[in-house]
């Protein structure tokens, strides 16, 4: 196998069912997308980790929002790492591929050999922002740092904000396979209680009707089936060589596991010269004078793909309509 050799499941987020309980899931896996997320900056390996991470987390949390939708997860922190921020956007038409992005923001003399998640201190919070698109109200979901992970961080958003019960099972890391340029994997498995309703989710499409089960049948099977979630080892989430629904048979065939069509995902930026000469639009004249540069240029560098974009200073800002050019 060779990065150029693309294996069928990488790159996807597999929505399930498990029709013996009230619960359903997703198996994501990510190759190609940490590739195009991580080429574009050239992070210590610690921020590495957390980049996979919360690219993987949204993978998983973005495939539930709806076409044309966008899924933000943000990171702000008082720590070394001040900031990871990922957008999920979700697929155009059906069959179509969602966008990832991703980047960090850390003070590079602050990073030590402690485990990437210290990196961010214990002062900060974790953010979930969904843009439903224009003339729509997005929404905006806000929880502390909690526990020893993004997952964790995660996990408390969705108990807290969405009182939905959640598992996340991850694995990351460098894949150093023989003959094979070294390159970041992931993968993991979402697990949460059927939601009633909620803004992140499309559901309906996704969901089979159950029986209505009893608070003590719920918290069995919800129990149950996180035992069997603590057997997965991280080969089996990162996956090379085992198929997601291989592994949900492996580790739920008892719940009956149902699988619907999988997610294809890529890394993409949304990035354009229109978009900087928009942004840019709310300046006069005199505010585009203080950014121009000593050879009459203004620049602008994309956090997310490095793109860099350098423009004539009499064709931006609200006053360039009147500016001769």
């Amino acid at each position: 196998m060779s990065i150029g050799t693309k294996i069928a499941w990488d790159d996807t987020v597999l929505p399930f069912q498990l029709d013996r309980t009230d619960m359903r899931g997703r198996v994501a896996r990510l190759d190609g997308v940490l590739s195009g997320v991580l080429k574009q900056h050239a992070y210590p390996e610690p921020v590495e980790a957390l980049v996979a991470e919360m690219a993987l987390l949204t993978a998983l949390i973005g495939q539930t929002i709806k076409l044309r939708w966008k899924l933000s997860l943000q990171v702000q922190t008082k720590g070394a790492v001040r900031m990871i921020a990922t957008d999920y956007y979700g697929p155009s038409e059906e069959g179509e591929p969602a966008r990832i992005r991703a980047y960090a923001s850390f003070d590079k003399d602050r990073i030590t050999d402690i485990a990437p998640f210290e990196l961010l201190g214990k002062e900060g919070y974790f953010a979930v922002l969904v843009d439903q698109g224009d003339g729509m109200k997005p929404y905006q979901g806000i929880t502390g740092l909690a526990g020893n992970s993004l997952s964790d961080c995660a996990t408390a958003y969705f108990e807290q904000s969405e009182q939905l019960p959640t598992r996340f099972g991850l694995s990351f890391g460098k894949s150093t396979e023989p003959g094979v340029p070294e390159h970041w994997r992931a993968g993991g498995i979402m697990l949460q209680h059927m939601p009633k309703q909620s803004p992140l989710m499309k559901g309906a499409e996704h969901v089979v009707a159950q029986p209505a089960q009893t608070a003590a049948e719920m918290a069995e099977n919800w129990d149950r089936v996180n035992f069997h979630l603590d057997t997965v080892d991280d080969l089996e989430l990162i996956g090379p060589s085992v198929t997601p629904t291989t592994l949900l048979t492996r580790l739920f065939h008892e719940e009956q596991p149902r699988v619907f069509d999988p997610q294809p995902v890529k890394f993409g930026c949304t990035c354009s010269e229109d978009r900087v000469r928009q942004s840019l639009s709310i300046y006069s004249a005199k505010d585009i004078k203080t950014m121009t540069t000593d050879d009459g240029k203004v620049t602008a560098d994309c956090q997310f793909c490095s793109a860099h974009y350098v423009l004539d200073p009499l064709t931006v800002g609200f006053e360039a309509k009147d500016a001769d050019h």
